[in-house]
Order: structure tokens, then sequence, then C-alpha cells
């Protein structure tokens, strides 16, 4: 008897843990435009979508909204991240915590979310979904260029017109704290702000070449965004299956254990 139990909860083991090998995984785009989708440009979303994983098929979530920044974020923060259960969130704020409204009458003189909070906010993010399980990867927003709109919005101090970053100026505080904050929370970072920086040092090559808008990154941009995260969400991806339960559940509804069997009761 005990024999036959044994081999049938062996069964029932290797049942469960195939279905949870094969079963979908998912990950979610956590951010702002820059994540979003856009009409019809090929975002690095869709990129990642149409990538092959070692761990087999990936639910790619995107979470971005337009003009959102870590306080918008927060709001939607439960909905829209740890509902989804991921194994794995990628989070990429910045642009919009750092902006100042100059264009507004009167004139903004601050950032839309100071920096102590924009790096509480982010703080906040990596640690609950830790405390969940999930694997957060970091990105750093991509730079800020020039063009005839946003020197009509933003032309103004404390931004410099006339410097080729002086739109990014106020920016640049925060991407420091993010990569400091991913140092401090030992959290993998794509530093898409350096990448883009780093392509424009090539000669014959500008920042510009990467963004639609001056702040939006166009097909190149998104290409070269998803050429650098697909390798670090794939080791994350494959970290999580080796260290994942096979009865893993929703974080809100664990499985409870097989209470132990007596033979003959």
């Amino acid at each position: 008897m005990l024999r036959l139990f044994t081999t049938a909860l062996f069964s029932v083991f290797l049942i469960v843990s195939s279905g949870f090998a094969e079963s979908e995984r998912t990950v979610v785009l956590f951010g702002d435009s820059t994540t979003a989708v856009r009409g019809k440009l090929k975002i690095y979303a869709h990129h990642l979508s149409e990538a092959k994983f070692s761990v087999g098929e990936v639910k790619i979530i995107n979470a971005g909204v337009g003009g959102h920044n870590t306080d918008h974020a927060s709001a939607r923060f439960e909905k829209d991240v740890r509902e989804p259960n991921p194994e794995v969130v990628v989070i990429q704020f910045g642009i919009n915590d750092a902006a100042i409204d100059v264009w507004k009458r009167p004139p903004a003189t601050k950032s839309r979310v100071a920096l102590d909070d924009y790096r509480a906010n982010l703080r906040s993010f990596v640690r609950i979904l830790r405390n969940d399980g999930t694997t957060v990867i970091l990105m750093t927003p991509n730079p800020l260029r020039w063009n005839k709109k946003m020197k009509e919005m933003y032309g103004k101090p404390p931004y410099d017109p006339k410097a080729e970053n002086g739109l990014e100026a106020p920016l640049l505080p925060y991407v420091a704290t993010l990569r400091e904050l991913a140092d401090e929370e030992k959290v993998p970072l794509v530093d898409v702000h350096r990448l883009f920086h780093d392509y424009g040092k090539v000669e014959g090559q500008l920042i510009d070449d990467l963004l639609l808008d001056g702040v939006h990154p166009n097909a190149a941009g998104h290409r070269l965004v998803a050429e650098a995260l697909l390798p670090v969400l794939q080791n994350a991806l494959s970290e999580t299956a080796l260290r994942k339960p096979p009865l893993a559940t929703h974080r809100d509804h664990p499985v409870t254990p097989l209470a132990p069997h007596r033979i003959g009761s």
C-alpha cells in the first residue's frame, strides 16, 4: 500500500512539475510613454514579445502609460504590476518625475516629483516586489534632446536651450539616483541613458538618431533598448525558473501543503 501511494504521489508531482515547466511566464514592463504603445512604432515591448526565450513561452505585459511619473505609478502599482503575478518586472521612470513645467502660468520652479520622493517610490516598488518573490530590473531613462517644440515649451531657466544637453539637465540627478538605488538594492540595471550616450560618441552617429521627437525613442532607439534588455531578462527568467517552486501560484493565494499521509488511516 505504501509503495502504491508513493508511486501515485510521484506521478502527480511529475504532472504538476511538467505543467509548470511548460506554462507561460509573465513579465511586466512598468513605465511611462517611453515604454507605452506609440501608434505603429515598433517599441521594445514588441521586440521582447517576438524573442525566443530558453525558458519557454513568455507573456510580455506592457504597463507603460504616457505622462506618468512614479507618483502615478504608485497609484496603479497593485493593479498593473502585482495583480498579474509576474516573475520579472522591468521598471523605467524618470523623465516625467524630473520635468520642470516652465511652460505653465506661473512657471513651475521644481520638478514634478522631488528627487527624494522619486527614490522612495522606486525603493518601495523594488522591496515590495522582492518580498513577493519577483525579480526586478531597473532601467535608466533615455537622454533628451532639443527640437523646435521642446525649445518653445522648455527653453527657459533652469533649462539651457543653448546647450546640447540642456533639456536633460534636471534629469541627470534622477538618472544618478536610479543608478545608486540599483547598486544599493542589488538590482540588475540596464543603463539606457549611458547606452544612448555611448552610441552618440561613435563617429557618424548622434543621440538624435535614436529619438523620435527629442524625448521618445524611435524604432532604432527601441531596438537598441531591446538588445540591451533581452540578455538581462533572459538571465532573470532563468534564475527564477531554478528557484521557483513547482506549485507556485498568485502571492495572495498560496498553496496549502499536502498533509502527511498516514499508513492505514
